[in-house]
């Protein structure tokens, strides 16, 4: 599983620490890039910003996608994402607090392949990243 990169988009400190310490409790070591604003996560995508200039960077095999994201919002980002060939197949799950139901609706129809609410205890949070990883990293089988 190790070397399949997971791209967290998040741009709360508490978060990212929370899912690197689920990721690691769950014995998952893939290499996870994190982006905190949804331009610097495109940006990584497509070999752009500050990623540009070093070729193609490797795609993930997992997008953590949070919605209320500084610079473009989560659904911006995903739009983008299946609107370009090179990214558009990439599994996208949307990992966010948000309890909107246009959300939900507005992430199904930009294609994302999983909507997910963040619980807030940290053993449950772990048990969704150890599901999460399980699932995406270990029985899906990608494009």
């Amino acid at each position: 599983m190790n070397s399949k990169v997971i791209l967290l988009m998040e741009d709360n400190p508490s978060d990212i620490g929370l899912t690197e310490r689920a990721l690691a409790k769950n014995n998952i070591n893939n290499k996870l890039v994190v982006a905190q604003d949804g331009r610097e996560g495109l940006d990584y995508l497509f070999s752009e910003g500050n990623y540009a200039g070093n070729g193609e960077t490797a795609l993930p095999v997992l997008v953590l996608l949070d919605l209320k994201l500084p610079k473009l919002d989560g659904l911006e980002v995903l739009r983008q994402v299946r609107a370009n060939p090179r990214t558009h197949r990439i599994p996208v799950v949307i990992l966010t607090s948000s309890r909107e139901e246009q959300d939900i609706a507005a992430g199904y129809d930009l294609g994302v392949n999983s909507f997910i609410r963040k619980p807030v205890d940290f053993h449950q949070f772990a048990e969704v990243i150890r599901q999460l990883g399980l699932y995406w990293l270990v029985i899906n089988e990608g494009p």
